[in-house]
């Protein structure tokens, strides 16, 4: 028999399950992250009319022959690719946070609490520090340590959480991440030191950047999106189940383990490839779920969806500030992301706390 709490939980559930990603929410994310990449791809150090922007745009899409000239050149050799790739990066990690939040019921989580983050950024660094490099793959280097750190941080982490607590809880993951984060910190320190010749290009990777990357970056990122994204966003109902706790979340049929791991394992999918192409980006992952809370509510079969086309339009913005602002410097975009994240969490925190 159920307790009064598992009841109510249940009638919670069954309240959210009849709410769902609305189309015209949709319709409107996505006409304003299309704007976004036009505005994105037109603005740089060489600003290009948005309606020529546009028409190459078209063109590139559909396949139609394009003019030669300058701007054709910049555009789809230089611009598209980074553009697409931020968008990408951005979906990601705030996907990625929005689940570990619901997941693990905790407003400050988000896909790096798990210290897997912190695993990719060690296996790039050594990759740089050392030139270390793989033949035969096609992400050789950088990108392939990244993603093999990013599995062997979260099978370190789980294997020690499920040492410690068979129930896999929460706060013993949580606080597992936080320690793993801190021994990756000191050892990503040491080699720094010793490689002081990299030291310039190691700092700028760690800050996050999106110089250089390629389409082939970004068809990577495109298929892992597309495989974890059909992994977590049908499970929007029992990350639902997780709000009112793990124990009535077992009362209504949620298999709270079975779940954790296989969220888990898709945002370290996630945050492994992201890392390996872009570097540390912060507050992605923590910020825009929240402020899409404020627009579309707690339910994550809204939520989820959202964070995509949220967590795009935000890092698009990020990188345009830190290509523009100090132009032709370009700026860390994890310098302009942390600055505007950390203002944002605030003001967020602030009203949440004051709210009566």
């Amino acid at each position: 028999m159920l307790e009064g709490g598992s009841v109510n939980g249940k009638q919670d559930i069954t309240k959210l399950r009849r709410e769902g990603c609305r189309p015209p929410e949709v319709l409107a994310f996505a006409v304003v992250l299309i704007c976004v990449i036009v505005v994105c791809v037109a603005v740089g150090s060489v600003n290009i009319p948005l309606a020529e922007t546009a028409q190459i745009l078209w063109n590139q899409l559909t396949g139609r022959p394009q003019t030669a000239g300058t701007a054709v050149a910049i555009i789809v050799s230089t611009r598209l690719p980074r553009v697409l790739c931020v968008a990408l990066v951005g979906a990601s990690l705030s996907i990625g946070g929005g689940a570990m939040q619901g997941l693990l019921k905790n407003p400050l989580a988000d896909g790096t609490t798990l210290g897997v983050s912190s695993g990719a950024s060690l296996g790039a660094i050594l990759s740089i520090a050392f030139g270390i490099t793989i033949p035969g793959l096609p992400f050789a280097g950088t990108v392939a340590m990244a993603v093999v750190f990013a599995f062997g941080s979260l099978m370190i982490i789980l294997s020690l959480a499920y040492r410690l607590d068979y129930s896999l809880s929460t706060n013993t993951i949580i606080l597992l991440g936080v320690i793993f984060t801190m021994f990756v910190s000191s050892i990503v320190a040491l080699i720094t030191t010793f490689a002081a010749e990299r030291v310039h290009s190691i700092t700028f990777w760690l800050m996050g950047s999106f110089a250089g990357v390629t389409y082939g970056n970004a068809a990577m990122l495109s298929v892992v999106l597309v495989i974890c994204g059909a992994i977590i966003l049908p499970r929007a109902q029992e990350l639902n189940a997780f709000a009112i706790g793990e124990e009535n979340a077992r009362h209504i049929g949620v298999d709270v383990r079975r779940v954790k791991m296989i969220v888990m394992i898709a945002v370290s999918a996630l945050i492994g490839v992201c890392v390996s192409v872009s570097g540390t980006i912060g507050f992605v992952g923590l910020v825009i779920p929240h402020m899409l809370r404020l627009i579309v509510g707690p339910n994550h079969k809204r939520l989820l969806p959202s964070t995509l086309f949220g967590g795009a339009i935000f890092l698009l913005l990020a990188d345009l500030a830190a290509r523009t602002i100090f132009s032709p410097r370009e700026l860390p975009i994890g310098v302009v992301t942390s600055f505007v994240g950390a203002i944002v969490f605030l003001s967020i925190f602030y009203r949440a706390r004051i709210r009566p």
